[in-house]
């Protein structure tokens, strides 16, 4: 899937957050959306992720296989999206959410290989109320990253994970982005090290 950003710009009330962006993702290519804290990076991809509407322009999803654009209803099927401010039902255990998304989005590994990966094998029955900040993180990670989509949009991937938790997103990101649009937002280099192209967001930023 191609992203084409044409004069996107949000503003809340009269404050412009960012705006004029223009930005083309690439298929397969990996991007980090970087700047100064409350410079719209998180709003940038939650307008990409299609969470928040922007203010003004225009964004195209292209199905870079026959160069057709998505139609906008179909477009959360191809992305998936994970954050620290996400909500999770917490009333359902980690194996029943599990479940549920995946009646949404087909996940590319079995439950068990997927709590394996993420090392939450031994909790995957309880209720996700009794998981620590920790892992419910690994939890939105494993969601995110063994669905079956093209895209993937991580927003400050490592917030609440210890050195074990690190360790598990460098080797998800290792081990299933090979052949996806990944696009990081963050400040925190361990967490883009890997991205060949950055997004500058303060270039966007508008007095006006």
């Amino acid at each position: 899937m191609q992203i084409h950003l044409s004069h996107i710009g949000k503003r809340y009330n009269r404050e412009w957050i960012f705006r004029n962006l223009d930005y083309c993702f690439q298929s397969n290519e990996k991007y980090a959306i970087i700047g100064a804290n409350g410079s719209g990076k998180s709003t940038l991809l939650q307008i990409i992720g299609g969470a928040l509407m922007h203010s003004e322009g225009n964004i195209n999803f292209t199905n870079t296989n026959d160069n057709n654009l998505f139609q906008p209803e179909n477009v959360y099927r191809h992305i998936a999206f994970s954050a620290p401010y996400l909500e999770l039902l917490e009333e359902l255990t980690a194996k029943e959410l599990l479940d549920f998304n995946s009646k949404f989005k087909k996940m590319i590994l079995e439950p068990d290989a997927i709590f394996n990966a993420v090392g939450l094998q031994k909790a995957q029955h309880k209720q996700i109320r009794y998981y620590s900040s920790g892992m419910k993180q690994r939890l939105k990670l494993a969601l995110a990253f063994f669905s079956d989509t093209s895209v993937l949009l991580l927003d400050e991937p490592t917030s609440n994970l210890d050195e074990t938790g690190i360790d598990v997103y460098q080797q998800l990101i290792n081990s299933y982005t090979q052949k996806r649009t990944v696009i990081v937002c963050s400040n925190e280099k361990k967490e883009y090290a890997f991205c060949k192209q950055l997004l500058q967001i303060d270039q966007y930023k508008s007095s006006n």
